[in-house]
């Protein structure tokens, strides 16, 4: 099964420019509108996702932490 690839059409919205992405497109990023998507730069151009890399990275640093200091705060939690 191959990868989709989308033709997408940039509008002038007012001062600015939006992209219009076809609905098989916002169904698999399970988007819609109204909702925050991110576009992230990659080796072959761009990558647009609803997940918040940073927000990502901090989730991971948070779990690192707690898998580290599982007993001190397993103590906190007490008080």
């Amino acid at each position: 099964m191959g990868m989709a690839m989308y033709a997408v059409k940039l509008r002038k919205i007012g001062n600015s420019v939006g992209l219009v992405l076809p609905r098989e497109a916002l169904a698999k990023l399970k988007a819609g509108e109204g909702q925050t998507l991110y576009l992230t730069e990659a080796k072959d151009g761009f990558r647009i996702t609803p997940y918040n890399p940073e927000f990502e990275e901090q989730m991971r640093a948070a779990e690192s932490i707690m898998n580290e200091d599982r007993e001190t705060l397993r103590e906190l939690s007490k008080h």
